[in-house]
């Protein structure tokens, strides 16, 4: 099977209210077996992008001009039904949440046995069979595995049932639209392996939309930057991430945590614009160090470069300054002061099955551990029992000296004071008809006795902390918040109490690279302000050097290593972490700053 790949033109997509348009100008071509990936932060357009290589709107938007032509035809001047009976022969796509692609209903052969039927109506020779699509993305073949429901499944293998699906009917094209968001290490790299080895197997072109830069820079040939609805800067992904030359390029790679340097990450500040809120002139301008009076007047066209197209009115500028990527090292260590926290021979479960065996753990005053496993190892039931959301361990917890009772409901006043949760869906742990202020002071009420006028004042204080103005933020409700805002409150309802201990259960887990920088930053100052102990759930290792002096690694409810960070991360004493580390996509930047005009 050979075809020559996908080319996109002119595409644009607007609201149809409005007319404002959401994505546009897009110019885009990937060859057939290459892997082009997608990245921007939230709200930048790269899933309608997505959403529209297969032809589709979302409610309220529409294609308004473009073109998506795939094997000789533009698929967005074919008739709905036609275009319809298409997908998954000539395009397929992959949703972020495996979930929402599998019918829960249905068990995984049914499913798969649809999709391969649908395809044998096309024209596209050497269909899998059934055994031989699950075997391709190394899932088991027989019939019990097959007869599973999608709840029957692990997270990783719903993805990989997904992609079995998407690749079943050998389509030209496949759109995976943040297929690894939320997996632990090693199952991305699972599913990052296996997307690369059925592109090459089945000739496919694929859009990896993705808001990681250190895993696209492992799986992408190319990479396409998006901002604002337009794409500022296109080209092979080595020679992109080593020198990027639009500003925005630069800000991301300044985002990305590495294990390969410790350095002090760097968030973007401002906020993407809306699409109906896009100025004239560069979108990006009001967040850039480069701005001159020229990128407010007028919109950068496209300039063709030796090995890439960017769209920048001060690309020299940016090109002479070098790839100033800011290695260095990370903020001083913090030397912890007495131990706050004592945790012993803490065992944990739910029913009869055991998930926590013999845990145990010390946490000094200010300082910061990280607690890191897989999926399943128990780090979440560990951090619930730190704050009495499980009340089903028994062992030893305690917090200033002071033995912790196992639920909360049974801890004093002063006990759930002290010790705050923040969530890993902010928006989740908002409530939706309340605003920033009231959340606040709600949850202020439920540990002090303070009046109104004190409880307001707390909470304006408290949203100081963390970077959003009172004025501006406090009447706002929780739709009305980006995901970093939202998060930031989050962790303002938290330093309401003034807790000694904060846990934060993976918090950064969906949030861009460059919110991501910005909130890690944040933890860093307040606990060297508030001399504030920090119990950080994660399985991002690469975020270990930027945020904790030590690190506990727990595998299916045990310890397998603690230790300081860097100890951990240079000279791992086991097998399992030596390949969590193995697993970690590495992003790092050596590349030297060459000239980029023909």
């Amino acid at each position: 099977m050979t075809h020559k790949g996908i080319v996109i033109k002119g595409l644009e997509v607007v609201a149809q209210a409005s007319g404002a348009p959401i994505v546009d100008e897009i110019d885009l071509e990937i060859g057939a077996g290459e892997i082009v990936g997608l990245v921007g932060e939230s709200g930048s357009g790269k899933s309608t992008l997505g959403l529209a290589l297969l032809g589709y709107a979302r409610r309220g938007t529409k294609i308004s001009r473009g073109s998506v032509i795939l094997a000789g035809t533009d698929l967005l001047q074919l008739p709905e039904r036609v275009r319809r009976l298409q997908r998954s022969r000539l395009v397929s796509y992959v949703p972020q949440d495996p979930a929402a692609a599998l019918n829960p209903a249905l068990r995984v052969r049914t499913q798969l046995a649809e999709v391969l039927r649908n395809g044998r109506k096309g024209d596209v020779e050497s269909r899998p069979d059934l055994a031989t699509a699950l075997q391709e993305v190394e899932l088991p073949s027989d019939d019990s595995f097959s007869a599973r429901y999608p709840h029957q499944l692990s997270g990783g293998q719903q993805q990989r049932v997904a992609l079995a699906m998407a690749f079943a009917a050998r389509p030209r094209l496949i759109v995976l639209d943040e297929p690894t968001t939320g997996l632990d290490v090693t199952i991305q790299a699972k599913v990052v392996a296996t997307v690369r080895r059925l592109c090459r197997l089945t000739n496919a072109s694929a859009l990896f939309i993705s808001h990681d830069l250190a895993l696209v820079s492992e799986i992408a040939d190319r990479v396409a930057i998006m901002y604002a609805g337009r794409l500022v800067e296109t080209g092979p992904a080595r020679a992109l991430l080593d020198s990027p030359a639009h500003p925005y390029t630069q800000a991301l790679v300044r985002a990305v945590p590495s294990l390969d340097h410790e350095r002090r990450l760097t968030g973007i500040p401002g906020q993407p614009p809306s699409p109906h809120n896009r100025r004239v002139g560069c979108a990006y301008a009001p967040r850039c160090q480069f701005r001159q009076l020229v990128c407010d007047a007028e919109m950068p066209a496209s300039t063709f470069l030796r090995d890439r197209t960017l769209r920048c009115h001060q690309w020299r500028t940016v090109e002479a300054s070098g790839s100033k990527h800011d290695f260095e090292i990370r903020a001083d260590a913090r030397r912890p002061g007495n131990t706050i926290l004592r945790v012993q021979r803490l065992n944990a479960q739910y029913g009869d099955a055991r998930v926590l065996h013999d845990i145990s753990l010390q946490l000094g005053k200010g300082e910061a551990a990280a607690i890191v496993g897989e999926s399943g190892s128990g780090k979440t039931t560990f951090a619930r029992c730190l704050v009495g959301l499980h009340a089903g361990w028994f062992g030893s917890i305690q917090l200033e000296n002071e033995e912790l009772p196992q639920s909360a409901v049974k801890r004093s006043r002063h006990q759930r004071k002290i010790v705050q949760y923040i969530f890993q869906n902010p928006y989740g742990s908002l409530h939706p008809r309340r605003t920033v202020r009231s959340s606040l002071v709600r949850s202020l009420y439920a540990t002090s006795d303070v009046d109104r006028e004190a409880a307001r004042l707390s909470a304006d204080s408290a949203l100081e902390s963390v970077g959003l103005s009172p004025e501006v933020f406090g009447d706002r409700y929780p739709e009305q918040l980006s995901g970093g805002e939202c998060q930031r409150v989050a962790i303002a309802r938290a330093l309401i109490h003034e807790p000694s201990l904060l846990v934060c259960d993976e918090i950064t887990s969906a949030l861009d690279v460059s919110v991501q920088a910005s909130v890690i930053n944040l933890l860093n100052s307040l606990t060297r302000e508030r001399a504030m102990s920090i119990l950080f759930v994660t399985h991002n290792i690469a975020l270990l050097p930027h945020i904790a002096s030590s690190v506990v690694v727990l595998r299916q409810g045990r310890i397998m290593e603690a230790g300081a960070v860097d100890r951990v991360l240079s000279d791992p004493s086991s097998d399992y972490v030596r390949n969590l580390i193995r697993d970690t996509p590495r992003f790092s930047s050596h590349g030297d700053q060459a000239g980029l005009l023909h």
